[in-house]
């Protein structure tokens, strides 16, 4: 799990609206980031779904992850809703990433 937090830091992190100048998270103890709360769902929804759409990758990890978001109510978001959602925002470059990792692009 570490190698892929490390890979996402550096990679998304550093990119996120939510960072700072040196790629620190600006988010407050009150704010959560879904990349960093739910990296192991992502991981494993990436790992086990047996096809390469990105729009049912998207889908399925809608289906996990965002069931389990405090900012999910009665199936909407007020966080992807206002493109505020990191899961969301930086979707492409999460699942690049976790790809990377694996195939021992990123260490």
């Amino acid at each position: 799990m570490d190698k892929y937090l490390k890979a996402l830091k550096q990679n998304v992190c550093s990119v996120c609206v939510d960072s700072n100048e040196k790629g620190g998270c600006t988010l407050n103890e009150k704010e959560s980031c879904a990349v960093e709360l739910f990296l192991p769902q992502i991981i494993d929804v990436i790992h086990n779904t047996d096809s390469d759409n990105m729009q049912e990758i998207h889908q399925k990890l809608k289906d996990t992850v965002c069931v389990e978001c405090r900012a999910q109510e009665n199936g909407n978001c007020y966080l992807r809703e206002d493109a505020n959602c990191s899961l969301d925002r930086y979707f492409w470059s999460i699942i690049e990433t976790i790809q990377k990792v694996d195939a021992g692009l990123i260490t």
